[in-house]
């Protein structure tokens, strides 16, 4: 890793992480230093079970506003393209793919005002990101939940359709000596006869 003003440790590729969160506060940690603010940017998941395998942090200058409606006003937004993707390795590691260092703005020089420029839309979104976190950690702890009701539920499914089986079984026994009886009662009644 490339060491930078003696204290901040820049990233680049092939770093390892230990986990995605771990990842994230590496260039949260390195984005204050610097004097912007960290984004969470895109991911991509598992078509299978849907995992995260890639994610992108950013700076929060990232990109461009698009006017809603024709509605002008100062947008935090500047195309800047300063980024990390870190993606889920085989090893279970998380690696550093790719690293953009350059900003197309300054930066700020206090790690204080970097906090006090996130404005009102990144606090949202900030806030948003941790109750999506933990309605996720909700519904994987319901999803659990039902998985084990599921499993009950087919147990006793699979129980329920083996004594229907042997109910339709015992029926098909039952019928066949009643035909039998039926049969010798005949035989019998002609041979009076």
């Amino acid at each position: 890793m490339a060491v930078e003003d003696d204290s901040t440790i820049e990233p680049r590729e092939g770093t390892e992480f230990e986990s995605e969160e771990a990842a994230k506060m590496f260039y949260e940690d390195y984005s204050r230093s610097l004097g912007f603010v960290m984004r969470v940017m895109s991911c991509r998941r598992s078509e299978r079970d849907g995992r995260i395998l890639a994610r992108r942090f950013g700076c929060n200058k990232e990109g461009r506003c698009v006017s809603v409606r024709g509605k002008s006003g100062s947008s935090t937004r500047e195309g800047c393209k300063a980024m990390v993707h870190v993606k889920y390795d085989r090893s279970g590691k998380w690696v550093v793919t790719k690293f953009v260092k350059e900003h197309n703005h300054p930066l700020v020089v206090e790690p204080r005002q970097a906090r006090q420029s996130l404005d009102e839309k990144d606090r949202r979104i900030q806030e948003l990101t941790i109750e999506l976190r933990n309605k996720k950690r909700l519904c994987a702890a319901y999803k659990e939940q039902l998985d084990a009701f599921a499993k009950i539920v087919e147990e006793y499914s699979n129980r329920m359709s083996k004594r229907v089986e042997s109910v339709v079984e015992n029926l098909k026994e039952f019928e066949h000596i009643e035909l039998e009886l039926l049969h010798s009662k005949q035989d019998a009644i002609i041979s009076q006869l």
